[in-house]
């Protein structure tokens, strides 16, 4: 695997070059998978990836695997207890927007069938894919990223800014941003 040209950003660490050649960029369209994605997203906020990405089995354990239904049902004893909890990141703005961003899920799912069919909508189904030859062309944000924040955030998620979206969207394959030469557009 040395020997394949990848997204300059991954190389280097074994957990970043797996994450990159088997999940980045894939287009996610179960729900289950989309929750975990925006939930590890929304702690990473101001963090590096790496960081949530060595940290993600901690919180598949400490968040019930992902289950936005129990998430959504956390009470205070449960945020006390996620608040303590030193394999996660502990921050109480952060695990309250988790409760509160679980709950903003299932409404979603109620109105459109699955936030799946709301999140794709904005693509209409299908990835963007992007064209870009260098890791300096690809964006923080768009002026698409910008307005799916801006919805879910009227619809009552938290820490869901721009930057993150785009983030959320590169993760689950909503856009395609591996470099041209990356391998895994081979």
């Amino acid at each position: 695997m040395s020997d394949k040209i990848r997204c300059r950003w991954c190389v280097g660490d074994a957990l970043y070059e797996k994450y990159h050649d088997e999940e980045w960029g894939q287009p996610v369209y179960e729900d289950g998978k989309l929750f975990e994605f925006l939930l590890l997203e929304t702690f990473q906020a101001g963090l590096s990836w790496i960081t949530i990405l060595r940290k993600r089995e901690n919180f598949r354990r400490a968040f019930d695997n992902f289950d936005y239904k129990k998430i959504a049902n956390y009470g205070q004893k449960k945020s006390d207890e996620l608040l303590q909890d030193a394999g996660i990141i502990r921050n109480r703005l952060k695990v309250a927007a988790a409760i509160s961003n679980a709950q903003a899920f299932m409404k979603l799912q109620e109105e459109f069938g699955s936030f799946s069919n709301y999140y794709w909508k904005f693509t209409d189904g299908k990835p963007i894919d992007n064209k870009f030859t260098s890791m300096g062309q690809i964006p923080a944000t768009t002026p698409l990223s910008d307005a799916i924040s801006k919805d879910m955030k009227k619809r009552g998620f938290k820490f869901v800014g721009s930057t993150v979206i785009y983030a959320n969207m590169q993760a689950t394959g909503m856009v395609n941003d591996h470099i041209m030469e990356c391998w895994t557009r081979g």
